[in-house]
């Protein structure tokens, strides 16, 4: 078995459920505007969203603009005429407040944290991902936290991992490894910058991108058996 020593790991749908915490923060402000979130709502704001978070991670849009972006088409696809920047800050300020974990998160971090130098590397907007892992079960498992508006860059660009050599002051590519739920961000980011991939795969997606892990596991305890 590989040696390691630093483990990164992204947060949002694998560490955290964003699902989650989406639907609590939508339900929030739609109703902080005395309109009740229904499940077209989320669907549509879901597909909006995931598309947005693709074209950053292309460099195709800012994350400043995404943050509002994607409420300006939500609501022209409802036709509604509120303020989309109020309305994502409200938002952002009810997502910031939700820390709810993946399952087995608690357990697998804190047998990660006294093994290996861990560190969580995030493409989330920093307000948000601070306050919720200040907030979280998981706080103090972590040695550092890398945050791609904080970074100037994001997975899978390899100038995230640059910046989290500076915060972490480790540069032995051969010893760390990335876990994640996104081939297109965590896998294909590790693979950019040369180090071990593990691709968290909790629903059983068949991979149809040319983007290759070096490990593949069901559930975060399958750790244990790589780590």
């Amino acid at each position: 078995m590989k040696t390691y020593e630093l483990v990164f790991i992204d947060a949002d749908d694998t560490l955290f459920d964003y699902r989650k915490a989406e639907s609590k923060a939508l339900s929030g402000a739609f109703e902080s505007h005395d309109i009740s979130i229904t499940d077209e709502i989320i669907r549509k704001y879901g597909r909006i969203n995931k598309e947005l978070w693709r074209k950053y991670e292309r460099n195709e849009i800012t994350q400043e603009a995404l943050r509002t972006e994607r409420f300006r088409q939500l609501f022209n696809d409802l036709s509604l005429t509120m303020d989309h920047a109020d309305f994502s800050e409200i938002y952002l300020d009810y997502l910031s407040n939700s820390a709810v974990l993946m399952e087995n998160a608690d357990t697998i971090c804190r047998y990660l944290h006294e093994n290996y130098m861990t560190v969580i590397i995030t493409n989330g907007i920093s307000k948000v991902q601070r306050n919720r892992f200040d907030k979280s079960q998981i706080r103090d498992c972590f040695d550092h936290l890398v945050i791609s508006e904080e970074a100037g860059c994001n997975k899978p660009h390899i100038g995230i991992f640059e910046y989290a050599e500076q915060i972490t002051g480790y540069s032995d590519k051969d010893k760390m490894i990335i876990i994640g739920d996104s081939l297109t961000s965590d896998i294909a980011g590790g693979i950019n910058y040369g180090i071990d991939t593990c691709w968290l795969n909790l629903h059983g997606t068949d991979n149809t991108k040319d983007i290759q892990p070096t490990y593949s596991i069901s559930g975060l305890l399958e750790l244990k058996n790589i780590l």
